[in-house]
């Protein structure tokens, strides 16, 4: 059991039999009244973010989570496969429990969190940065790289981006994978 004091960022709890990550907490000491806390909890099942206060001092159960890194190997109608590179263990996560899926392509590497006593997974994260290459966009024209307008492209994992419009068919393209973003131009 932990207490309040001993709340991180990354933290993992159980709260009321379902798990939550610690997106941020702030300590509060009021002029007037006890002490609290003020944290915003992400479910690791859902990723819906919620706020919650705390008394401090209150005892809460931490929940002892292991990142592992894993390689994603197909999809098929099970779920999203994945293989630890040096057991080779492979295992079958359905397509919620993947963050940032649009982006996933065979051979990348993700990092799964695993519940530390019973083994069970729950949520794979992919790297904040992925580079694909451009399958499809409208041809650019020369010139326009003086203004910020973007175009939708496709890329090779199937999923829409919005890029520069200098970006055409064959480039490869940095991605923020946390919200689809495009980053730059990879040479």
């Amino acid at each position: 059991m932990a207490t309040t004091a001993d709340f991180r960022n990354g933290m993992c709890l159980n709260v009321d039999g379902t798990y939550y990550f610690i997106v941020e907490f702030l300590h509060v000491k009021p002029g007037k009244g006890p002490a609290f806390i003020r944290t915003k909890l992400k479910n690791v099942s859902t990723g819906r973010v919620i706020d919650k206060t705390w008394n401090a001092g209150v005892k809460v159960e931490e929940v002892r989570i292991e990142r592992r890194p894993y390689q994603f190997l197909y999809k098929d109608e099970m779920g999203y496969n994945f293989m630890h590179p040096d057991t080779f263990e492979q295992v079958s996560l359905p397509a919620g429990s993947v963050d940032g899926v649009a982006f996933l392509k065979e051979g990348n590497l993700v990092e799964a969190m695993v519940h530390a006593e019973s083994e069970t997974f729950l949520t794979c994260e992919l790297p904040a940065h992925v580079t694909l290459e451009i399958t499809y966009t409208e041809p650019g024209m020369r010139g326009d790289t003086a203004t910020n307008t973007l175009k939708e492209a496709t890329v090779e994992t199937g999923a829409k981006v919005r890029v520069p419009l200098f970006i055409n068919v064959g480039d490869k393209i940095e991605i923020d994978t946390r919200n689809g973003s495009y980053i730059g131009r990879v040479k």
